[in-house]
């Protein structure tokens, strides 16, 4: 198999719902539309920001095929796998299979903290059943599972894997993977408010948040940074950085699509038990979105 080399913004996209809670296809390809004319470079459907967790696995393939349409094959579509269970991931693969997925995005474990030995035959069993490239997501911060870079070097024998997205929260560990597992995996960064940093020490794309709202000033920071025009980078980084802080939250969700209903490309609508933020901490982040849209960098603005 040829590895795909996926490189470039990909954005963990959120997904866009009514006001009763169910599914805005319309609203949901719209946003995607809108991201790929802005220049991403693929997309991950049904992440942590997608409320995978509130979907069912047949609305998991719903999405999944609403990005595909949407996409026209314009940019390749990952579908994010985040079932409790090996076996319904298995399921869950097999449909997004059928409908023809590009590729998928693999989380070790969830929920159940599985140590090094479950975790690495968990991702073994994923890879083999879909025989598409797959990135993994390696997040103990949030799901408390590690796969450290010598886990990531065993693993290198899987033809499947091919890239990985790293959300230690700790920047030394890119440098780490890179010492340890070479030019094997395309390395991403998932954590926004690191995402110069992690460009700098060579990771080939970020899987963004806000970018989902800032779409073209997230590939722009991305082209500067891979041109080696850090200051600019700097400039344009400090820029979104407040607004970054926000996807390292508890409540990313709430924050990020506040954040696109400000923007204008997208609603609040979600699923409970998350509600739209009020008071304070509604106040924290309209201040925060209004400041940066008035001091936006009009070289590097999306395009609605």
């Amino acid at each position: 198999m040829k590895n795909p080399r996926w490189q470039g913004i990909f954005p963990a996209v959120t997904t866009k719902f009514h006001a009763d809670e169910s599914i805005d296809a319309e609203g949901t390809a719209r946003h995607i539309d809108f991201q790929i004319r802005n220049g991403i470079h693929g997309l991950v459907t049904c992440g942590s920001l997608g409320e995978a967790s509130t979907l069912t696995l047949e609305e998991k393939l719903q999405v999944a095929k609403i990005a595909l349409d949407a996409s026209k094959g314009r940019v390749p579509v990952l579908a994010n796998v985040s079932e409790t269970s090996t076996r319904e991931a298995l399921r869950y693969i097999a449909g997004a299979n059928e409908i023809g997925v590009d590729g998928f995005m693999v989380m070790p474990s969830v929920i159940y903290v599985a140590d090094a030995r479950e975790a690495m035959l968990n991702v073994r069993t994923m890879a083999e059943a879909a025989r598409k490239p797959l990135m993994i997501y390696n997040n103990p911060v949030a799901y408390r599972v590690d796969l450290k870079p010598e886990h990531m070097a065993e693993l290198a024998d899987c033809e499947w894997l091919v890239a990985i997205k790293e959300s230690t929260d700790n920047i030394r560990r890119i440098t780490d993977l890179r010492n340890t597992v070479g030019d094997r995996y395309q390395l991403f960064l998932g954590v926004d408010d690191l995402a110069y940093e992690g460009l700098a020490l060579g990771c080939d794309g970020l899987l963004a948040g806000v970018g989902c709202a800032f779409p073209r000033e997230t590939v722009a920071l991305y082209d500067l940074m891979k041109a080696g025009e850090f200051a600019e980078a700097l400039k344009l980084y400090q820029w979104m950085t407040p607004m970054l802080h926000l996807d390292v939250s508890t409540k990313l969700v709430q924050n990020l699509k506040l954040i696109d209903a400000i923007v204008g490309v997208g609603t609040e609508h979600m699923r409970r038990p998350r509600l739209p933020l009020i008071g304070a901490e509604r106040e924290f982040v309209e201040g925060i979105v209004k400041k940066a849209l008035a001091t936006r960098p009009a070289k590097y603005q999306s395009v609605a």
